[in-house]
């Protein structure tokens, strides 16, 4: 828990922490329609990895009645929704979209803090001029640059900011921007919301609270201070007094080093054969390898798990899975052969398997890793090939060159069938315009 800061009685407001949170509306749907203008205004949903169900829904989906989770199967065929765009998840555009914003809030405010990958709390403390303006100019320009609609709120602290983002976002009338610095504005606010919309405070909290007689915001900071702590412990407290206009929440300009790293995937159709299942394994350790290079990190527990379809009853079930240390490591052919010597006990024949993956756990800094005595890879010759393998797929696009056991045609691979293009991370798939 950060320290929580209460502003002293001489204090300027202009001094006092201001924080803003900005998020892109119906982010995934929004990346499809930058690219593709006769979107806007369009039932939009984008699909879980293979098309298995909703994950993003644009204004006009919401409005047909699309649930997030409905399953796309079930839902497709319906007639109520045959103008409705679907599109399979594209995590490059996406992620490259995300940081395109990133880049224009660093060129207009002091500190930027990436939350998600469509959210980012703001440094709007003592910045000059109509704060209001700004606000409305950087939402303008992130659209204008980025191609992405927003919302922002802002206000003393994070927890704050993060419900006057939602207030803004749900009341068409504000268009976009939510200003809860003024006591008196968030007064009027609590009093009719309920507990249940604050940042951290969950469905299991808010029955809770509502047990204990607290439903609205104005309830739940009106709480006696050693009650509420009792009710929700510290946790609790901390939020009270972020509502309270207290700070306890400070920017964390360094994201937390990762605790584990996760590759898990369905496979686009049951794989059946051994040679398919270990293909699909090598992949995913190898994927799992170049995660833990791009953050400078080893590896040094891992786990290998693969299932059956448990949504299918009349096939037969079976799961499995196998844990152990590793040898601190990120190189990716290292990291195959650990997986596969895991994944062998767990191979049953004549099972039609649904989903594996490989997780990566005990994440130690590469840099910190003293040398081993006996080391089973060479760690020289191993940087070297890593180095070489990273810097062309960097430069041609991921998977130009990789290990020959991860497969080459990849008939296993998860079913993207409605991809978009790639339009800013592959040469061969961007945009062209035409002039004359």
């Amino acid at each position: 828990m950060g320290r929580c800061r209460r502003p002293g009685p001489n204090q300027r407001v202009g001094t006092m922490p201001i924080f803003g949170l900005i998020d892109g509306n119906s982010f995934y749907c929004s990346c499809e329609a930058a690219f593709d203008p006769t979107l806007f205004g369009q039932a939009v949903v984008v699909l879980s990895n293979n098309d298995g169900c909703a994950i993003a829904r644009s204004a006009g989906a919401k409005a047909l009645g699309i649930k997030m989770g409905d399953p796309w199967h079930l839902v497709r065929s319906k007639r109520e929704l045959c103008g409705v765009h679907w599109f399979s998840s594209n995590y490059p555009l996406y992620a490259d979209l995300s940081r395109r914003i990133y880049q224009v809030l660093t060129d207009r405010v002091p500190r930027v803090e990436p939350y998600s990958i469509d959210e980012m709390f703001l440094d709007l403390t003592a910045l000059p001029g109509n704060l209001f303006e700004r606000c409305r100019q950087i939402r303008a320009d992130v659209l204008r640059i980025a191609k992405i609609p927003t919302c922002l709120g802002w206000g003393p602290t994070k927890t704050i900011a993060k419900l006057a983002n939602s207030i803004a976002k749900h009341e068409p009338g504000l268009l976009g921007l939510c200003d809860l610095t003024n006591p008196a504005v968030r007064a009027a606010y609590y009093a009719r919301l309920p507990a249940a919309e604050v940042w951290g405070i969950g469905s299991r909290t808010a029955e809770k609270l509502e047990r204990a007689g607290v439903t609205t915001i104005a309830d739940f900071v009106a709480m006696d201070s050693k009650t509420l702590r009792d009710l929700l412990t510290v946790v609790g407290a901390r939020i009270q007094a972020e509502l309270l206009g207290v700070s306890c929440l400070p920017l964390s300009l360094m994201a937390p080093t990762r605790k584990g790293i996760a590759v898990t995937r369905s496979f686009g159709h049951p794989v059946t054969t051994w040679q398919e299942l270990r293909e699909a394994v090598a992949a995913y350790a190898s994927r799992a390898g170049e995660k833990l290079r791009t953050e400078g990190l080893q590896a040094c527990h891992m786990a290998v798990f693969l299932q059956t379809n448990p949504h299918k009853p009349d096939e037969n079930w079976h799961s499995g899975q196998r844990a152990g240390r590793i040898e601190p490591t990120s190189d990716s052919m290292t990291l195959i052969r650990e997986a596969l010597r895991m994944l062998r006990p767990l191979w049953r024949g004549g099972h039609r398997y649904f989903k594996a993956g490989v997780i990566l756990s005990d994440l130690v800094l590469a840099r910190d890793q003293p040398a081993m005595l006996f080391a089973v890879t060479d760690p020289v010759k191993s940087a070297k090939i890593m180095t070489a393998l990273d810097a062309v797929n960097a430069r041609y696009g991921r998977g130009t060159l990789r290990p020959l056991a991860t497969g080459i045609e990849r008939t296993w691979s998860t079913r993207h069938d409605r991809l978009s293009p790639r339009y800013t991370t592959s040469l061969k798939e961007m945009l062209v315009a035409t002039a004359w």
